[in-house]
């Protein structure tokens, strides 16, 4: 089951205030690739894409912006950068569905429940693999 979601939010903080900082659909795609990989050289990141492939570049200055925006880091190796994410793809996840809830599902995570069980289509097995996850969860309650 994978639901896909088209931005990710991150706070941060630029001098002394908390700004949300949201990804291109272009970054978001480059940062999924980092994601996958951990840690990776633009060569790396290039042969992740499928043809036809950005400029090398296009993927520079996403880097750059990634960068800029807190949501990536870079090791220098003589010229070559080794790049790795910041924050784990959990975390935004999270931040994202959380913030989806609180917007439009009235702060609701019953509410979010049944919209997605009734509006994606799951077929049975799925929606009794995400009940296992729901009993597992009370139990621990």
């Amino acid at each position: 089951m994978f639901v896909e979601l088209k931005f990710l939010f991150y706070i941060c903080r630029v001098n002394s205030k908390f700004v949300e900082m949201q990804l291109s659909n272009a970054e978001e795609e480059l940062m999924n690739y980092l994601w996958k990989l951990e840690t990776a050289f633009m060569k790396d990141l290039l042969e992740a894409y499928p043809e036809p492939k950005p400029a090398t570049t296009t993927v520079a200055t996403l880097l750059k912006r990634m960068a800029d925006k807190g949501f990536i880091a870079y090791k220098l190796y003589g010229k070559s950068r080794q790049y790795y994410p910041l924050v784990k793809k959990k975390d935004y996840f999270s931040k994202h569905v959380n913030g989806l809830i609180k917007n439009f599902f009235n702060d609701s995570a019953t509410q979010f429940a049944s919209f997605f069980t009734q509006e994606t289509n799951l077929t049975k097995e799925e929606l009794e693999k995400l009940k296992a996850i729901i009993d597992n969860e009370i139990k621990k309650k």
